[in-house]
């Protein structure tokens, strides 16, 4: 890694997209929101899943990716600590080493505990949502992860979703209390869940969130109103069911 990044050379963040154009994994919305926090203009190149190995070299298999001069970095995480490291000027995500960690430990439950049963009710969803040339590598690297159809795998959804529901209930606990995970104001735990929600509205064709869930509801709101409706677009899906 280069250890001195020129701060004015133009960031470029590699994102997968669906067929409709819509970036949609949840660990691009998570940059999305950090650049935007901090405040960082960047350009775009949006990928298809086949298309992510002819970047860089091939040395990366998963987005988001981005490039900042002579650096290349994949891995949320590791963009986070080089933006921050990079563009100290720039507001910081994290007001110091224990917030830090505490938002370690909320991402490591919501990725544990959240984005593993969201795959369970969407998969199949993401499949018929992404760009047609990329439809065979999906099936066929996610049916050999799961070991059946994602037909099969899905077939049960609608019994599972209350499950995943109740497991949003620490959410629910700590937006009960205040407008955010971060308190008054968003921090990147924040960014981490919001980012889940952008996903699934992305692709579910099954509301996550049952239409009583006003607490939830209002938060995405507020997420998705942040930095001038960064995370509106008329093409998400419902995300909250119908009275």
């Amino acid at each position: 890694m280069n250890n001195s990044p020129d701060p004015g050379a133009t960031l470029r963040l590699y994102e997968l997209v669906i067929d409709n154009g819509r970036p949609a994994s949840p660990y691009v919305w998570r940059v999305r929101y950090a650049l935007a926090h901090k405040r960082l203009p960047f350009e775009s190149t949006p990928l298809g899943f086949t298309e992510i190995a002819s970047v860089c070299g091939g040395r990366f298999k998963t987005v988001p990716i981005i490039e900042h001069g002579d650096t290349a970095l994949a891995e949320s995480w590791d963009i986070v600590d080089y933006l921050e490291r990079s563009f100290p000027d720039r507001p910081a995500l994290f007001t110091g080493p224990a917030e830090y960690s505490m938002v370690r430990l909320v991402d490591a439950w919501f990725t544990g505990e959240l984005l593993r049963k969201l795959f369970g009710l969407y998969a199949l969803d993401i499949h018929n949502a992404i760009r047609p040339a990329d439809r065979p590598y999906y099936r066929r690297s996610r049916e050999a992860r799961v070991g059946t159809t994602l037909e099969a795998f899905t077939a049960e959804r609608s019994v599972r979703l209350p499950v995943v529901r109740e497991a949003l209930a620490p959410l629910r606990v700590a937006l009960a209390r205040a407008p955010f995970l971060g308190g008054a104001q968003p921090n990147y735990a924040d960014y981490i869940a919001f980012s889940a929600f952008q996903w699934a509205g992305s692709v579910a064709t099954l509301p996550l969130l049952a239409h009583s869930d006003a607490i939830l509801a209002a938060w995405i709101e507020r997420g998705f109103d942040l930095f001038g409706g960064l995370g509106r677009d008329r093409r998400m899906q419902p995300l909250v069911e119908a009275a």
